[in-house]
């Protein structure tokens, strides 16, 4: 596996992540609008709530990573590891900024 490979499903995985808290909260605030409910309220809630499964959609399922990881460390291969352990930490680096985004549009509408 390539440097470049490894880079560019890291961006993806990223932006990924990203887009799901990002689109996600607009969206429901755009919702709540049309249930006559407080926007900014609704996005930070849905923002918060999707972090964890935007990450999980970002690395692509919630067991494969984990499969991966165990099966390399049991068999002593740390390389393949430290790449999936990588991928995660991209994909919760876009699901955190996708968050704190949300968190600084919403600041002076509470």
């Amino acid at each position: 596996m390539s440097l470049a490979h490894v880079l560019s499903v890291a961006i993806l995985d990223f932006f990924i992540a990203f887009g799901v808290v990002f689109g996600g909260a607009m969206l429901a605030g755009i919702g709540s609008v049309f249930l006559f409910m407080p926007p900014a309220t609704m996005m930070l809630n849905t923002a918060s709530q999707l972090k964890i499964w935007a990450l999980v959609a970002a690395v692509g399922g919630s067991i494969d990573p984990m499969r991966i990881i165990e099966s390399n460390i049991t068999q002593g291969h740390l390389s393949p590891v430290a790449v999936q352990i990588f991928y995660m930490v991209c994909a919760f680096l876009g699901a955190h900024l996708g968050t704190e985004l949300i968190r600084w549009l919403c600041r002076g509408a509470i």
